[in-house]
């Protein structure tokens, strides 16, 4: 599902069924105790305060926020007040297998797509440091991911993603642009009310 004039960039990789079905069970399992402790909320845009089309959470010592003031990361919850959970050991090993010359991650983003959900092209760029890589996992409905360079507007590539799917962008990708198009409704047995799960492994802070 690529266009063949659209480069895929350096440092991109794409790691088909890395999580096999019992340890996406797992993970799932894992993700309802935290999202107790830490309940999805809806994040809006900086200054229009328009709404996202995901629901999202974080685990980790910090989490990643989007509101009125702007795009950022904090220790806290915004409605709770309380510290994010602790990061699942499944995911801490995901990032030493893929990443074992990184610093620890310091932030897991749980993203929650109903099937009308998109997430346009972005750049992961609010961290301190992208010598690290972005570390994606996938759960549930399978998505069309597109990604492109690293500047906007540029030629992009789109690949279908099905649960217990790895996505690490490092190196030259690092800043590629990225971004959800669509969601495949029904494609999964995973959740139990369909949707998709997207966890994001980050580093934040320069060591």
């Amino acid at each position: 599902m690529t266009d063949g004039n659209s480069p895929i960039p350096n440092g991109l990789k794409i790691l088909p069924g890395y999580f096999d079905k019992a340890a996406q069970s797992e993970l799932v399992e894992a993700l309802r105790g935290i999202l107790k402790d830490a309940p999805l909320f809806r994040p809006v845009m900086p200054r229009t305060g328009k709404a996202f089309s995901v629901r999202m959470s974080n685990c980790g010592p910090l989490g990643w926020v989007s509101d009125i003031k702007g795009y950022r990361y904090q220790a806290i919850h915004p409605e709770t007040g309380t510290p994010w959970p602790a990061m699942p050991k499944a995911l801490m090993d995901l990032w030493h297998d893929v990443a074992p010359e990184a610093p620890e991650t310091e932030a897991c983003l749980i993203n929650f797509y109903e099937t009308n959900a998109k997430m346009g092209l972005h750049q992961d760029k609010d961290e301190e440091t992208f010598d690290a890589p972005v570390v994606s996992v996938s759960l549930g409905d399978t998505a069309t991911f597109r990604v492109g360079g690293t500047t906007r507007g540029g030629k992009t590539s789109s690949f279908r993603l099905a649960s217990g799917d790895v996505v690490v962008l490092g190196g030259a990708a690092r800043l590629a642009y990225h971004g959800i198009d669509r969601i495949f409704s029904g494609s999964s047995t995973l959740l139990k009310n369909g949707g998709r799960i997207n966890l994001t492994l980050r580093r934040v802070t320069k060591c």
